[in-house]
């Protein structure tokens, strides 16, 4: 039970970066010295509240995840999210990756299978 809370996070998680990325694909680009006047115009678009929705629970699942296992042990296993967005980002925003990212994404997924292995 307790790896079936923490996938729930991480898949949470993901589909938080998921929406949010969309959100702004919608919104567009602006200079960090505009964060402050954009912040309002970005949360009332449904895709970057809803990104934001799913961060919070998310954080609400990790707090279940952090009461019941050691940190050291579930922290690494958030990485996964890293692999995850990767997929997904092929699949919905057409982006390419690169062999270098692949080479990454490969280290998270041994350094992942080792530590679930302690």
């Amino acid at each position: 039970m307790n790896y079936l809370i923490l996938t729930i996070s991480v898949l949470l998680a993901v589909a938080g970066q998921l929406l949010m990325k969309k959100g702004m694909m919608i919104f567009g680009t602006f200079r960090a010295t505009q964060l402050l006047q954009n912040v309002i115009p970005m949360f009332l678009n449904p895709y970057v509240f809803l990104g934001f929705v799913c961060f919070g629970l998310s954080s609400l699942f990790w707090l279940i995840v952090l009461s019941r296992l050691p940190l050291s042990l579930v922290y690494p296993m958030v990485s996964v999210a890293y692999v995850l967005v990767a997929f997904a980002s092929i699949v919905f925003f057409k982006e390419h990756v690169s062999l270098i990212r692949w080479t990454g994404i490969g280290v998270i997924i041994l350094g992942v299978y080792l530590i679930s292995r302690s």
